[in-house]
């Protein structure tokens, strides 16, 4: 009986999560694209790519992490007519996520001389620099891309990013292709092709989804004064209560991760070319998890609406083991191929190119290493972040991987990296600390607040 609730769980979850991680999958794979067709360029160019992108990443972190607030406040309110709450929200949503994608725009340029204090190695800034500018423009849509998502997200239509993700990547590798390497009369432009194309299919994206939604007969009601400028104060707090805080839980991480990517630089520009490798094969996996957490913060937040505790807690508990199955999968892909992959992103077809990146297959094989195992803590922790933020638990979890991620994972990464043989990967074997630490402390956060609902429902 407990196992035929628990596939019916399987199934639903299956349901909602594929559209997700599809989508998800095709974010990551711009970034992928990039490194793949920008590796074969040269280290250096993968490098400064690494470089410009730790910058954006942390910004983007903020702004997704903030957007993720509308998930759980519509799914709660969630109805198959016009519903004036979501209305609200989605408007009030979509202006923030503007207005805070050309904040980060504005962030990001302020903070390009960080790089030369961060005392990363001449010739990759020297490249990363430029690619930066463009890369930064494409924040404003992707941010605002994000707000139509959350909001579909919350109403459980969660095929939508995925077309537009979609759609994006296909138009993403050709602009790539064609700008970084030139033809049909456009110049070759290098790593500069690689951001300009960012744009472009970013731009498409959210266009796409407004498009998209704007015509659906069930999302088409709340399209026709989206742009006509209000503002809500109650709703807009009620967004920033729970958005600034979710913002902060992903910022932490993210800019653990980017920490990284800097001390590998400092490292030289072959641990810092290694460590985009190793991170850009662990971000793919992710994403898988990362789908998991938005289906958790859809369902969570439909059985705490509606007060079915019982039923919150078998849906949240379907969606932790299904993801403690596929990360135990992933740890094994990783663990079989680490010395295979990495060839994936670099060039290997002369004797000079193998001289060259010769150092950063050994490294970014060793990352991989630690990667595996690391796995089934990072998407521990990301599922049960989503089953917290449907339960609009966010200022604990704020805490939580404050103290997972900087008060433990990075001093570790620091002392393995820089005070030990360990290098590079001993700055991985930190960002395992982290993620196990906030693992562990994110399901104790969640197994009280539950078991309290549990006991006030009684």
């Amino acid at each position: 009986m407990l196992g035929s609730v628990y596939r019916r769980e399987f199934a639903e979850n299956i349901r909602l999560a594929y559209p997700v991680i599809l989508g998800m999958i095709g974010h990551t794979l711009i970034g992928i694209v990039d490194n793949i067709m920008v590796g074969k360029l040269g280290s250096t160019e993968l490098a400064a790519v690494s470089l410009g992108n730790s910058l954006i990443f942390v910004a983007m972190s903020f702004g997704i992490g903030f957007s993720t607030a509308l998930t759980p406040l519509i799914a709660e309110q969630n109805q198959k007519t016009y519903n004036p709450i979501i209305h609200q929200f989605f408007k009030q949503g979509v202006q923030l996520c503007l207005l805070i994608g050309i904040l980060l725009f504005g962030l990001v340029e302020l903070c390009k001389p960080l790089m030369y204090l961060m005392h990363q190695p001449k010739e990759v800034i020297a490249l990363a620099a430029p690619f930066l500018d463009g890369v930064a423009l494409s924040l404003i849509p992707l941010i605002a891309y994000q707000g139509y998502k959350q909001f579909a997200d919350g109403l459980s239509m969660t095929r939508y990013s995925m077309y537009a993700i979609l759609m994006a990547n296909v138009v993403h590798v050709g602009l790539n292709y064609w700008f970084i390497y030139g033809g049909w009369f456009v110049p070759a432009m290098g790593i500069q092709g690689a951001a300009l194309g960012t744009v472009i299919s970013r731009l498409l994206m959210v266009l796409f989804m407004h498009l998209i939604l704007s015509k659906n007969a069930i999302t088409r009601v709340y399209f026709p004064t989206l742009f006509k400028f209000s503002f809500n104060k109650k709703m807009c707090l009620q967004i920033c209560k729970l958005g600034i805080p979710s913002a902060l839980q992903m910022f932490f991480e993210v800019v653990l991760f980017t920490a990284a990517i800097w001390l590998c630089g400092s490292l030289g520009k072959s641990s810092q070319a290694a460590n985009q490798v190793a991170l850009s094969l662990a971000s793919f996996t992710f994403m898988f998890a990362m789908g998991l957490s938005v289906v958790a913060m859809i369902r969570v937040g439909n059985a705490h609406g509606s007060q079915d505790y019982n039923k919150l807690l078998v849906v949240a508990r379907s969606i932790f083991i299904m993801a403690v199955g596929l990360e135990i999968l992933f740890a094994l892909i990783f663990l079989s191929l680490h010395d295979i992959l990495p060839y994936l992103f670099l060039d290997v077809s002369s004797a000079k190119a193998q001289a060259e990146n010769s150092e950063v297959l050994l490294i970014s094989s060793e990352l991989l290493v630690v990667a595996a195992f690391f796995q089934l803590s990072d998407g521990i922790q990301v599922v049960v972040l989503g089953a917290l933020r449907g339960l609009q638990d966010a200022k604990w979890p704020m805490y939580i991987t404050f103290i997972s991620y900087w008060l433990i994972g990075f001093p570790i990464s620091l002392y393995l990296g820089f005070y030990t043989p360990l290098k590079a990967t001993g700055i991985w074997m930190g960002l395992l600390a982290g993620l196990t630490a906030a693992a562990a402390l994110l399901y104790w956060r969640f197994h009280t607040v539950s078991k309290r609902l549990l006991v006030k429902n009684i």
